[in-house]
């Protein structure tokens, strides 16, 4: 199954209900940034959302790749609609509301929720970070590779006593001074696993990464505020397992807020 494969299923009824029934009835565009007390690293983030009924459809993209006011075009069309759009976010913006509404992480079995606590951002996205580790099946000396780096998260790594190998678009370096790879192919032939974000979606890489963790069979962990509904999909079928975290994110409140925690039945 791939991406496009899995929005023919729901295009042909093959999921649930018609996406073609399904009204957007509020898109959002949110521009957010992060930067941590006493660090230089900078987290900028672009958010196209969807609410469907009771559930939001989340896709995070690069600064210039959708223009702001796309938003302004989207709500009152039907989910079935923007599947067709010619723009891979909102699509996938659209397929994760489809999934949200019809799939909610709260009633899925395979899931358990992880309250993370109130708190600063910092407190917040260390028990995230910790949490998603704990999905991991590392040993010490273990290759990691990162595919999208948050600097908690490469702490997290190397307190289960995996080598971080990192890999992002937007940063250099890690916290600590490790040099961060741009290109994504050789990390993913060396790793013993591999830790992926959700923006894997959002950019088209998340099925090159499908192909090389299923030829190679090393287990491959998601970590998803961007498509989590969609990720939970592909639990079991190449995703061994997921933290979905969906909007309202982390960042945006000090209050507990769930993730839901999957893993690929053994």
């Amino acid at each position: 199954m791939t991406i496009d494969g899995l929005i023919a299923e729901v295009q042909h009824g093959r999921c649930g209900p018609d996406p073609e029934g399904l009204p957007v009835v509020g898109a959002f565009w949110v521009r957010q940034s992060t930067q941590f007390p006493g660090t230089h690293q900078k987290y900028r983030n672009y958010y196209l959302l969807f609410r469907v009924g009771a559930s939001f459809g989340a896709c995070c993209v690069e600064r210039d790749q959708l223009d702001s006011a796309v938003a302004e075009e989207m709500s009152g069309q039907s989910v079935g609609a923007l599947l067709r759009d010619d723009r891979l976010p909102v699509r996938i913006a659209a397929l994760d509301a489809y999934f949200a509404a019809v799939y909610p992480h709260a009633h899925a079995v395979a899931a358990s929720a992880f309250m993370l606590p109130r708190g600063t951002p910092a407190d917040r996205a260390v028990a995230r970070d910790d949490a998603i580790a704990s999905l991991l099946p590392i040993e010490a000396g273990q290759r990691v590779g990162l595919i999208g780096v948050v600097n908690p998260l490469v702490a997290a790594i190397r307190r289960c006593g995996g080598t971080c190998l990192p890999c992002d678009f937007n940063m250099g370096r890690t916290l600590d001074g490790q040099p961060v790879a741009k290109d994504m192919m050789p990390i993913l032939e060396e790793a013993d696993l591999i830790i992926a974000t959700g923006m894997t979606l959002s950019n088209g890489s998340f099925d090159q990464i499908l192909t090389v963790v299923r030829r190679r069979e090393i287990p491959l962990v998601m970590y998803a505020q961007t498509g989590s509904a969609i990720a939970a999909r592909f639990v079991g079928q190449g995703v061994s397992a997921l933290s979905a975290e969906p909007f309202p994110f982390s960042q945006f409140s000090a209050e507990p807020t769930p993730i839901y925690l999957y893993r690929a039945e053994q």
